[in-house]
């Protein structure tokens, strides 16, 4: 007598089933066998900094009462420990690692390492879209409100679309950060003070100082979007490549600023930043003179001129500091040659 559909289909169900706890079982034990390997790999690493550190100071103390050959020695083993230095830290952008204070903060201890090159590139990839995307309706945004509505709520809603966007910027860098991209320094400090900047203007109430300051700020941002814009297309097209080149890391990402790796073919970019680091100082000029008006009450200018100045000041020297630094490499190249 021949089964029923029904039973055939449930037993096939149920072998299926018998095979994926198998599975899921063999899935188990390798993940506990990758916890032990991640544990061992990380304990290894911090061993190895630990050691490098002693040595290096072992090799400090020898250099002053060494002689040519021995020197010569030393400075050849400080060069492989700034390599494996940077081993270690490719090394751990595959391993778990504890969170910074700030993702500490907004995730609490939740692992964010991408595990596979795969993860971590579509990550990268969707971090530089959201960034143009968020440029152009920004770049709308201060448009619309400049030429088109000047009322209080659509401002209102730009500026806290700045907020969210330049709050959202931090964390996302903070993740890529923790999975092995090399962005740091003031740029990444530059999105906190951008937050700030942002928050600080959501919160000034509508009167006649904010009125005069208004114009000015949205043509700013009409501005910085529009070179936000330009660094992104630019950038992207240099960063690929000199990844194809295997000259700058996969992880690489687009900045608001200038960069060593941005010397060959983007010069060009150059004026149009330092417009809009100057035009920041002008920002902070106006807000001063505001801030000594004699109506004005509000904290909110007198933070506002500190803040502009603050992103003059490290966008300003920043950049300086990476053109002198490129321009006396280049002249160290030339007289090498000759």
């Amino acid at each position: 007598m021949s089964k029923p559909k029904f039973q055939a289909e449930w037993e096939e169900i149920d072998e299926e089933y018998q095979q994926l706890q198998e599975t899921h079982k063999i899935y188990r034990q390798k993940l506990e066998e990758l916890t032990n390997l991640q544990a061992t790999c990380s304990n290894a690493i911090s061993k190895q900094r630990k050691c490098l550190k002693d040595l290096r100071h072992s090799l400090k103390r020898c250099a002053q009462a060494c002689d040519e050959k021995q020197l010569e020695l030393i400075t050849d083993i400080k060069t492989q420990i700034k390599e494996k230095e940077n081993v270690f830290f490719d090394m751990e952008a595959y391993l778990p690692k504890k969170n910074g204070l700030y993702l500490n903060l907004v995730l609490g201890n939740v692992n964010v390492t991408l595990l596979s090159n795969q993860a971590k590139f579509a990550y990268k990839d969707e971090y530089e879209k959201f960034k143009l995307y968020m440029t152009i309706i920004l770049m709308f945004g201060a448009i619309t409100c400049l030429f088109f509505l000047n009322c209080r709520v659509t401002d209102e809603i730009f500026n806290f679309l700045l907020v969210w966007y330049y709050c959202t910027l931090t964390i996302r860098e903070s993740i890529l950060m923790s999975n092995g991209s090399r962005i740091k320094g003031w740029w990444v400090s530059h999105h906190y003070v951008s937050t700030f900047l942002s928050g600080v203007m959501l919160t000034w109430p509508e009167g006649p100082m904010y009125q005069l300051f208004r114009s000015q700020f949205l043509a700013f941002s009409i501005y910085q979007s529009f070179v936000q814009f330009l660094q992104y297309y630019y950038q992207s097209g240099c960063l690929y490549r000199l990844r194809a080149l295997g000259e700058r890391n996969q992880l690489d990402l687009t900045v608001e600023g200038f960069q060593s790796w941005m010397w060959r073919g983007l010069t060009f970019l150059l004026p149009f930043l330092f417009f809009g680091h100057f035009w920041q100082l002008y920002n902070s000029v106006t807000l001063f003179r505001l801030a000594g008006h004699e109506d004005c009450k509000e904290w909110q200018v007198f933070m506002l001129a500190l803040t502009f100045l603050v992103l003059f000041l490290g966008n300003f020297l920043t950049t300086v500091k990476v053109v002198h630094q490129k321009v006396q490499k280049n002249q160290e190249k030339v007289q090498k040659n000759d």
